[in-house]
């Protein structure tokens, strides 16, 4: 059984108190600099009103490269799919032989 920790992740100036499984630790606070690196990079580029906008946009981010990333595996798995069809179908005619 998994070890819980308190620990405490700073976002957008912000702390939150989490408890944890020791597991998730490295996780959750490589995401939360990356949160932080996005954050920074949005304010420099982009006039921003409030937290709350940088914060959406970063989620829109996050959430987009998820997607696209089920998208993309979809896709390779559709091909490797018909890859795998093409083979057999050669198999099937040279073992018939």
């Amino acid at each position: 059984m998994d070890e819980k920790l308190k620990i405490k992740i700073s976002i957008a100036d912000r702390v939150y108190p989490l408890t944890v499984d020791m597991s998730q630790e490295e996780g959750l606070r490589s995401a939360s600099k990356k949160i932080d690196i996005m954050i920074k990079q949005f304010e420099e580029n982009y006039a921003v009103r409030d937290k709350q906008d940088v914060l959406a946009m970063c989620a829109l981010q996050f959430a987009s490269q998820v997607e696209q990333k089920q998208i993309d595996n979809t896709i390779n798995g559709d091909e490797t799919i018909e890859r795998i069809k093409k083979i057999n179908a050669v198999l099937d005619q040279y073992l018939d032989k």
